[in-house]
């Protein structure tokens, strides 16, 4: 029996022993870079094990190394890209409609409706997204009358790139039983003519007129859009994504998609609104994790205002391009206060959407009366966007502890229009990264896609430039807001897992965190600016394993 007892604890501890080796990864010959406290450190080898680091160092960590040996043969490693604020389900519908981003004519827009419309004859609505009238040379909204020209059997819905606008034909209003007598919403509006009949485009609230009667998508077409916006995300090296608002549908959807083991990308979700679906998903309490940290639940994102592009965003005076105009705050302050109430009461993150400088002051007053309230619970509040900010605001995120989630690319897209929406005083507070860093505010960077591309090396690139991908205007636009690289680096990993309270188990690359990680084709630190958004991701892994390979 002691003969028996022994053989079968030698047998343990071999099977153990194949079972670490296994599990064991060590990188070699990395140009490797991560943060350790404040500082960028580099290192040579990687080990990793059950999907964790090990440790990280120079090459004596490679002196005898276990397990699977990788040599990256010199190429660089950064911690896993953090995207913290996507639309991760419009992102891959956006792959299964017609796509408009970029086009920079109408008749070119109206071409590709045509031709995606033809390809597509089976279809009951033709839907799609990213069409930019601060393109084109006209620079005005389209109308319907445009798209009928085009496609006039079958109703067309399309949402601008920002998401606060859309464009009907004449077919969708027909059945959304649009007329002249159809009101103005509270944080919409109904384009019109001189003669008050609607011209096709829709604005912030006003764009429900028509999503009510829009077909639901289908268990399948979620599923694909599901599947086609986490390849997209692996391919562009982001292992993490706060996506910003999503019902429970997509909540349930995520969670099959986890316990399948098909989560490829980190998903830190927010509930949109404190309506139905917050009532619902927050009956047992925030999910601060699950699936080993593929998913977690614990905040709610809240719109405050429209956008700049549409002039939907909500200002404190008049639009200096359209005098009369201050946008579209979509609730009163009495309102907000008391849906920021209910879900800090509930223990919730609250995120809120704020472009204009009207919209942040009244999101600031609302949490100044949630903290007089509950007092500071840690919850870690967030500003989405805060875009154009008054100066005398600014402090207010410090006093309030609110972390700004901004994001770069939005400066870089926007500067054709941005100071004609609000002239050369009020630009000052706006895009203003440095001004919230100089004074201890933590920014989560990401891209808001499929507002803007979901490659974060655009977002670096703009961070440290401010510049257009053909190096304009010279020097940078307002070049004193633009951040290091290693402070844009940050706003990429630690700091927008600090926003999502992981920073504990994401966000670098340190023992007992998950070995979520990019490989890239040159030196990030290195290369001069101008490359920075040309960086190709050659490989993208999380916990430990390869979701990626170019």
């Amino acid at each position: 029996m002691k003969k028996l007892l022994t053989t079968i604890l030698v047998f343990a501890v071999v099977i153990s022993a194949c079972t670490d080796t296994n599990n064991r990864k060590t990188f070699i010959n990395a140009n490797g870079y991560t943060f350790s406290g404040d500082e960028v450190i580099s290192f040579e080898t990687m080990i990793i094990e059950n999907g964790k680091i090990v440790d990280v160092g120079g090459s004596e960590l490679s002196e005898n190394p276990s397990g699977e040996i990788i040599d990256l043969e010199g190429k660089t490693v950064l911690p896993g890209l953090i995207d913290a604020h996507g639309h991760v389900m419009g992102l891959g519908y956006q792959e299964l409609n017609v796509n408009l981003s970029g086009i920079e004519t109408l008749e070119a827009t109206l071409d590709t409706i045509k031709a995606y419309a033809e390809a597509n004859p089976e279809l009951e609505w033709i839907q799609g997204r990213g069409w930019n009238q601060t393109l084109w040379e006209e620079n005005e909204f389209p109308t319907a009358a445009d798209l009928d020209e085009v496609v006039d059997d079958r109703p067309v819905w399309l949402t601008r790139v920002d998401g606060h606008a859309a464009w009907a034909n004449t077919k969708a209003m027909e059945l959304a039983g649009i007329s002249r007598e159809t009101p103005d919403p509270q944080g919409g509006k109904v384009i019109r003519d001189r003669a008050g009949n609607a011209t096709g485009v829709f604005i912030d609230a006003a764009e429900n007129y028509i999503n009510q009667i829009v077909p639901e998508p289908t268990e399948v077409e979620m599923e694909l859009a599901l599947e086609k916006a986490l390849e997209q995300m692996a391919r562009m090296g982001l292992t993490s994504v706060h996506d910003a608002g999503m019902g429970v549908e997509t909540w349930n959807l995520y969670k099959d998609f986890a316990d399948a083991g098909k989560m490829t990308t980190r998903i830190y979700a927010m509930i949109r609104g404190t309506g139905s679906a917050f009532d619902e998903l927050s009956e047992n309490g925030p999910i601060n994790s699950y699936a080993n940290d593929r998913l977690a639940l614990r905040s709610v994102k809240i719109s405050a205002d429209g956008a700049l592009g549409s002039r939907g965003a909500a200002m404190k005076e008049p639009y200096s391009d359209d005098p009369g105009n201050r946008g579209l705050l979509f609730y009163d302050q009495e309102e907000l206060n008391e849906m920021v109430m209910k879900s800090v009461g509930n223990g919730y993150q609250t995120n809120i959407h704020a472009i204009g400088d009207r919209a942040n002051d009244v999101v600031l007053n609302a949490f100044e009366n949630a903290k007089e309230e509950y007092g500071d619970q840690g919850l870690r509040h967030r500003v989405e966007h805060a875009q154009i900010v008054s100066l005398q605001d600014i402090p207010r995120f410090v006093e309030l502890d609110l972390i700004a989630s901004m994001q770069a690319t939005h400066a870089t897209s926007d500067k054709n229009m941005a100071e004609d929406r609000v002239g050369p005083d009020r630009i000052k507070g706006g895009y203003a990264w440095q001004k919230f860093l100089d004074q201890g505010t933590i920014i989560a960077n990401g891209s808001d896609f499929p507002v803007e591309h979901s490659n974060p090396f655009y977002g670096l690139y703009s961070s440290v430039t401010r510049q257009d991908h053909e190096g304009n205007p010279p020097g940078g636009w307002y070049p004193e807001e633009a951040l290091s690289r290693e402070e844009t680096l940050r706003s990429f990993t630690i700091d927008a897992a600090y926003a999502a309270h992981q920073e504990d188990i994401l966000g670098t690359l340190e023992a007992g965190k998950w070995a979520d990680f990019v490989v890239i084709d040159r030196d990030f630190f290195e290369v001069p600016a101008i490359e920075i958004w040309q960086t190709n991701v050659l490989e993208t892994w999380v916990a430990g394993e390869k979701v990626y390979s170019e």
